[in-house]
């Protein structure tokens, strides 16, 4: 019985635990494997691209301590010109000549001849193109504005003809009135009572149909008031009633509305 229990207890042993979980030893350790040749390379990746960055930057700057350096005596081209009088600090040409030397430009990219240039021309286009369509477009609002202007003008002095235009007309049918003339001359002549029915609407429509429908409100206004002014010696303008027609020659600045601004 102690033997069987003692068997037993083993098998639930960490011995035995242990041992089941190493059924496999090889995964672990491929894995470990793979992942430091993983890092390896991403070391030497970056090494290099700090190696080339580095050597770029060295090479700029050797250029610049080259460029800054003044030539001495051993430089074959300044040593001909010393021999032929220059002196180090003088200008180099016998009317405003240099004293520093033409500037180095390096060109460190890609990109072939010309190709600044190019896109510099582009550049240029595209603002003037820019350019050229703010001009375009403020042009347009211009003339949207101007003919907004002209639009409520139109409006304005219309509104001002038909109001002059009234006022004629109540002025023709009071000055009618008074000398006992039933029938206007002309049916527009007179203002339509608002209280008459649209029969007698529909009559005098009929009747002065022919006569007022083809003529513009100036129209109307113009002969209403040549009427006033021949047969009643009224200015609806000056308000006024003259004596006689040289009274009203003499006094009234015209017969029409831009006479009496």
């Amino acid at each position: 019985m102690k033997l069987n229990m003692a068997e037993e207890e083993d098998y639930m042993s960490d011995s035995f635990i242990n041992v089941q979980d190493d059924i496999r030893p090889g995964l672990p350790v491929l894995r470990q494997i793979r992942e430091a040749r993983r890092k390896e390379e991403k070391r030497q990746e970056a090494n290099l691209k700090n190696r080339q960055k580095s050597t770029k930057e060295e090479e700029q700057e050797r250029r610049d301590t080259g460029l800054k350096k003044a030539l001495g005596c051993e430089n074959k081209g300044f040593a001909l010109l010393q021999k032929m009088g220059y002196k180090s600090g003088q200008a180099l040409g016998k009317r405003d000549g240099i004293v520093e030397p033409i500037p180095l430009n390096v060109k460190t990219g890609k990109s072939g001849i010309g190709h600044e240039t190019l896109l510099k021309r582009k550049a240029e286009e595209k603002l003037e193109s820019y350019r050229r369509k703010i001009h375009m477009k403020s042009q347009a609002e211009e003339r949207a504005a101007e003919q907004f202007r002209i639009r409520l003008k139109n409006k304005q002095d219309e509104m001002k003809l038909e109001g002059d235009l009234r006022r004629s007309q109540r002025a023709c049918q009071q000055l009618d009135t008074q000398k006992n003339i039933q029938v206007p001359r002309e049916a527009w002549y007179w203002l339509r009572p608002e209280e008459e029915t649209e029969e007698e609407t529909e009559e005098e429509q009929d009747e002065d149909e022919y006569k007022s429908e083809d003529l513009s409100v100036l129209e109307k206004l113009q002969i209403l008031t040549s009427y006033l002014r021949e047969e009643h010696l009224y200015c609806i303008w000056c308000g006024t009633a003259y004596e006689d027609k040289e009274d009203l020659s003499s006094n009234c600045p015209g017969p029409t509305s831009a006479d009496h601004d």
